[in-house]
């Protein structure tokens, strides 16, 4: 068999396709991967798609976390810390009060105070229309909105009265807290199991979102290293098999 010349001089013996192919292992040098197929290495760096779906994850679940701390002390914590049971009340009387009351610092406006009486326990309770003005600690029943005039204010307040004065005596229903506010009773409630579950059911949404985001991502990365590792280890399987046949087929003993 003819020798085959190499890069330095040197004659090897063998025959020519051993040495033209580009995918067999050389005895004297390292084998290396092909141009056009990625290495193991490169398989493996998250991209930059994977790093910003993480972060909007992390983001995410962050932004539903301050939501949840939000909605726990606005509408939740006032939930939980009632006990309105519904009650009948009789509507007594009704009057403006001349002083006008505070409202959140921005301005003055008129109070509307409404007296009834609770048919359960034949007691005088002041009736507000939610537990807002029972925890701001108002006599008043309905306040307007602060940002009004003066004639305005007035005139809305009044309004409200002729409608509670023509319900004068007659019976209705209202909601009593005998433990936390013995001598206060409400018209709506405000803050109810649903109005609750509903105030949580957006952060919840959110939180599970940003969670199952970065989760699937994870997920992601870890099947594309499970399937590299298969990739190169079957790549290295068939190398080594063509290389064996090659070598028997010459007579050449293959390099340990």
């Amino acid at each position: 068999m003819a020798p085959v010349g190499g890069r330095n001089g040197e004659n090897r013996v063998g025959p020519p396709a051993l040495w033209r192919d580009p995918e067999i292992f050389h005895p004297t040098e390292s084998w290396k991967w092909p141009r056009n197929r990625p290495s193991r290495a490169q398989l493996l760096v998250p991209s930059v798609g994977e790093d910003r779906a993480i972060l909007l994850g992390f983001s995410m679940m962050a932004f539903s976390v301050l939501m949840l701390f939000l909605v726990g002390v606005t509408t939740v914590k006032p939930y939980l810390g009632s006990d309105w049971e519904e009650a009948g009340c009789v509507l007594l009387r009704t009057e403006i009060l001349e002083e006008w009351v505070d409202c959140r610092g921005v301005s003055t406006v008129p109070c509307l105070r409404v007296t009834v009486n609770l048919t359960g326990s034949n007691q005088t309770a002041l009736l507000h229309l939610d537990e807002d003005l029972v925890l701001r600690a108002l006599e008043c029943f309905y306040i307007p909105k602060c940002r009004m005039g003066r004639a305005e204010l007035q005139k809305e307040v009044e309004e409200v009265k002729s409608s509670l004065d023509a319900q004068l005596v007659a019976p209705s229903s209202c909601f009593t807290d005998r433990s936390r506010h013995p001598r206060d009773a409400i018209l709506n409630r405000k803050y109810t199991h649903s109005e609750a579950a509903l105030a949580l059911l957006w952060p919840g949404l959110l939180l599970g979102g940003g969670a199952l985001l970065v989760v699937l991502v994870k997920l992601t990365q870890y099947l594309a290293r499970l399937s590299a590792e298969a990739c190169s280890g079957a790549a290295g399987g068939r190398l080594e098999g063509k290389q064996y046949r090659l070598l028997r087929g010459s007579g050449t003993p293959p390099p340990s």
